[in-house]
């Protein structure tokens, strides 16, 4: 799947991995690039630096009826999406088994925005001939785990919708990615407290965002379903299903190392 000439959406385009996409597939040569962003300002900021392909559109991505509204007026404005990429996510403020609005916050964001795009935008896609693509961006936290219970509960909810989706339709037309970061470099990672952040870097160097926007480019020509962006991601995933029973321990052992760490 190439970039060039398609008309791309990417929520949460204000900052961070999605900025960086948005900047790589307007290099691409993407004909549209859409940047969808709560924060109104920002989005702007990153679409007006994109030049001419560059648009900015103000989206609360837990709103099915907004996401279903602009799917509809960038077809109408720009041509048939070719590419969404259902990207916003946030951080946990509070501890790791927070409040009840927390949770909510987290599964309205990283599962439900996933599926009131794909709700959207499926069967635009496979109704045409060129088909179309989604991108998933959930997180390592999807494939193990991290200290935070919601963000790695509802980023593994994210996984098995993407999985589920190219299992479904992905022989109709449409092309589905799922792009599980590891430690990257962006403001939600620089406003974890200690030690929590060291938990979840566990040994990993940070990615610069625009780094792991270049890895999705050669993961979507590669038409890959898995996009991850540290080697070791996918061997400690293997250990994870090889031994199931000795990576829980481990994580146990890593969990208690952190809460007897000075915070």
């Amino acid at each position: 799947m190439r970039v060039a000439g398609r008309v791309v959406v990417v929520t949460g385009g204000g900052s961070g991995i999605g900025a960086a996409l948005v900047r790589r597939f307007a290099a691409e040569g993407a004909a549209a690039v859409v940047v969808a962003d709560r924060d109104a300002q920002a989005a702007s900021s990153v679409a007006a630096a994109c030049g001419p392909a560059g648009h900015a559109a103000t989206l609360d991505v837990r709103d099915g009826a907004a996401t279903e509204a602009l799917v509809a007026q960038v077809e109408a404005q720009h041509g048939p999406i070719g590419l969404y990429c259902a990207n916003a996510g946030l951080g946990v403020p509070e501890g790791a088994y927070p409040a009840d609005d927390v949770w909510q916050r987290q599964w309205e964001v990283h599962l439900m925005a996933h599926v009131h795009a794909a709700r959207a935008l499926v069967p635009r896609m496979t109704a045409r001939p060129q088909g179309g693509w989604l991108l998933f961006t959930a997180s390592a936290a999807g494939l193990l785990s991290q200290p935070d219970a919601p963000y790695a509960v509802t980023k593994h909810a994210a996984v098995a919708h993407a999985e589920w989706l190219a299992i479904t339709h992905g022989g109709q037309g449409l092309g589905v990615s799922c792009l599980c970061p590891g430690a990257v470099d962006t403001p939600m990672l620089r406003a974890e407290p200690e030690p929590r952040l060291q938990a979840m870097l566990a040994g990993q160097q940070p990615m610069g965002a625009d780094a792991v926007a270049e890895i999705v480019v050669r993961g979507l020509h590669d038409e890959r379903f898995l996009i991850l962006t540290h080697p070791q991601l996918s061997e400690w995933e293997a250990r994870k299903v090889a031994d199931r029973e000795r990576w829980i321990r481990g994580m146990r052992r890593a969990w208690a190392g952190l809460q007897a760490s000075p915070s």
